[in-house]
């Protein structure tokens, strides 16, 4: 997810020429002492390398980003012997350029057994191949079929009694339900948010409303048939989108750099879609992997578990709260179950252990302080 920067200062947005990369660890400069306190505290997940490697195992990765060379490289030293049985689940934002998508998967399928895919926002910009592509829908075929060429998974399937469905998905507007942050000079959508400039869409389809979204849930019907057998065949399943299902899945507004952010990560109907699958009360056999926001999450929601585990930018895993750089990608299923959670989660624990209180709109100080009021907030 990118965004930019616009803190104010005597009213007029200070524009820098780099982007800021809105996600979580980047929200919390330091780690506020009042929410630190309120964090549970769980034992730290186990690195990669501890796993039997006899077992099956499932791993999970997101936002990986490799237009980055720091994060090209980081995909290159991955081992190519250790992961010559296991399933990676990459739920989007591989890279913006079409070559560096391209070598980014074939060096995945090249260490894992099988890798699965379904695309991001990043994925579909034509920024800087707008000549080469009619649109991003046009952008998005080419990169399903360089999947298909390479052998990477854009399907449901059944590995080991296990079912993976990909989900096809696009944001709207609307899904942000909860109250706006008002009296501060918040930058607006098309200003803030790179992909109303980068991705290129038919007449028909509009970021304001939600026959984008829509169009993209509409995808995912195709594979309905092959969704039922693995309903009636497999007890665990394992769905992954790119972008988030439930607002739930992302901090307050008041504690983002960004306030208007959960306006473009999130689909109603990829939420229905899940629910469809696994069932309107979920299971403890059921699992959701998604990106997007670049949060590492792990929190289970009305009986389903929603895991991020993003790559994220070389500059966030410095100074990121949640580590990454020893347990990713995360083993999210092995040898027949799905693996503990997590661990840490710095806003799933926050929110495991304190309610959401979305009807406060002060913002937070380490964002307030980005912003200037335009009357006195309430």
């Amino acid at each position: 997810m990118v965004v930019r920067p616009f803190p104010y200062c005597g009213g007029v947005p200070q524009q820098s020429s780099n982007h800021c990369h809105l996600r979580g660890d980047a929200l919390l400069p330091t780690r506020p002492r009042d929410l630190r306190r309120s964090c549970i505290k769980r034992a730290e997940v186990r690195p990669t390398d501890s796993w039997n490697h006899s077992e099956f195992r499932v791993f999970a990765l997101s936002d990986l980003h490799t237009d980055y060379r720091e994060n090209m490289k980081w995909v290159e030293c991955l081992s190519a012997s250790k992961h010559r049985k296991d399933v990676l689940i990459v739920a989007g934002d591989v890279a913006e350029t079409y070559q560096n998508f391209y070598l980014t998967m074939a060096l995945l399928k090249e260490k894992f057994g099988h890798v699965f895919f379904t695309p991001g926002n990043h994925d579909l910009w034509c920024r800087r191949e707008g000549e080469g592509y009619h649109d991003s829908l046009e952008k998005l075929n080419k990169l399903l079929g360089a999947c298909r060429g390479l052998g990477v998974e854009t399907q449901p399937l059944v590995i080991n009694g296990l079912g993976i469905i990909p989900l096809l998905s696009w944001y709207h507007e609307s899904f942000d339900k909860e109250i706006n942050i008002t009296g501060y000079r918040i930058p607006p959508l098309e200003m803030a948010c790179k992909d109303y400039h980068a991705c290129k869409w038919p007449e028909e389809l509009s970021r304001r409303d939600e026959s984008l979204s829509l169009h993209f849930d509409a995808m995912n019907q195709g594979n309905e048939e092959k969704i039922k057998m693995i309903q009636t065949t497999c007890s665990h399943m394992i769905t992954f989108s790119h972008f988030v299902p439930r607002q739930e899945l992302c901090p307050e507004k008041r504690m983002l750099f960004y306030p208007n952010l959960p306006k473009v990560i999130g689909s109603d109907s990829l939420e229905d879609r899940i629910r469809s699958i696994h069932g309107t009360e979920g299971s403890q056999y059921a699992c959701h992997v998604f990106g997007h926001t670049h949060f590492v999450w792990d929190a289970t929601l009305d009986g389903i578990r929603y895991v991020q585990s993003p790559l994220a930018y070389p500059r966030e895993r410095k100074r990121r709260m949640n580590g990454g750089e020893s347990w990713l990608p995360f083993c999210i299923y092995a040898d027949g179950e799905f693996t503990d959670q997590l661990s840490p989660c710095f806003w799933s624990d926050y929110y495991a252990a304190n309610p959401r209180t979305p009807h406060d709109t002060q913002l937070a100080p380490w964002v307030a302080r980005f912003y200037k009021q335009t009357t006195i907030a309430s």
